[in-house]
């Protein structure tokens, strides 16, 4: 769908709450916000330097099938907006290095008994020298389906219906929730109490199952100063406190809401090296790592000696 004709279906569907006219000023432009961030990851007990590339966009969906819909392939009735956000991390322990991806998608209008902001798909994958993880969990109305693959012994293949609670949130989804762009909208100093499921990097790296657990959500009562290598900002906090652990992130307190870093209680830390607006899908043929460069990344390396 075009960029124009998006931005007249979403905001027709979606102009009140969340996604305000304002909103699709910036995110109705048929362009991807790309994030470079320098990473700390906890990982076998040592923290790990690394990349994080967050990648957000705004997608249409087909609701039978659950991804991208491309144009002209599903009925009207079968489509609604999202919100997608990419989040790679990179690093490296010991001879080996981790790849993690989680994909998260959150719907812009009213969809499965849900209203715009809440989540409608999780997927995460982590490729490593051990094995690889497939996990996937979609939001439908009343319950939700997780689908794993895993090379670890104890985990396999597993599809498992679970209960899904009125008004909650996916852990995953946070980064949207801190940039307002998913329920429950705070306002300055407000507090409230969630049911959220438990982030699918947490389920891989501790080895269990992806479970319901409470969370309280916090705003910042003022904006604070932060400094990250792109630059000094005035940013709203955002907290997320779990019994497994609390996450905290910066957001810039303009128009952009760019997250200027966020770190948890784990030991994790990101912090923004530099953003670009740009439509990174048309830019996969040669020349097209140039670009890195204005995001502070580097391309990978025919070898490494």
């Amino acid at each position: 769908m075009k960029a124009a004709a998006f931005l007249v279906l979403t905001t027709a569907l979606s102009a009140a709450g969340l996604f305000t006219t304002d909103f699709w000023k910036i995110w109705g432009d048929g362009q991807a916000e790309i994030a470079s961030y320098d990473l700390i990851e906890p990982h076998y007990g040592k923290p790990r330097q690394g990349v994080a590339v967050a990648i957000w966009v705004s997608e249409t969906f087909s609701n039978s099938a659950r991804v991208k819909a491309d144009p002209g392939k599903h009925p009207k009735t079968d489509e609604f907006g999202v919100m997608k956000l990419n989040l790679v991390k990179d690093f490296q322990t010991g001879i080996y290095d981790y790849n993690d991806m989680t994909s998260v998608f959150v719907a812009t209008q009213p969809i499965n008994g849900r209203g715009p902001g809440y989540t409608t798909k999780v997927a995460f994958s982590s490729q490593e020298w051990c094995g690889n993880v497939f996990h996937q969990v979609l939001f439908d109305a009343t319950k939700l389906r997780s689908m794993r693959h895993s090379y670890f012994d104890g985990e396999a293949d597993a599809n498992v219906d679970l209960p899904y609670p009125a008004n909650a949130i996916s852990e995953d989804a946070l980064p949207f929730w801190a940039r307002g762009m998913a329920e429950p909208a705070l306002a300055a100093g407000e507090t409230k109490s969630v049911d959220v499921l438990t982030s699918l990097q947490w389920v891989r790296d501790k080895h269990v199952n992806a479970s319901w657990a409470k969370a309280d959500l916090a705003r910042s009562t003022a904006p604070v100063s932060v400094t990250v290598p792109a630059g000094k900002f005035t940013a709203d906090v955002y907290t997320a406190t779990l019994a497994h652990v609390k996450r905290t992130y910066y957001v810039e307190s303009t128009a952009a809401r760019r997250i200027l870093k966020w770190e948890s209680s784990t030991g994790e830390k990101a912090e923004l090296l530099a953003t670009e607006r740009l439509k990174y899908w048309q830019m996969n043929g040669p020349g097209g790592e140039e670009t890195l460069k204005k995001l502070k990344l580097a391309g990978r390396p025919r070898r490494t000696t």
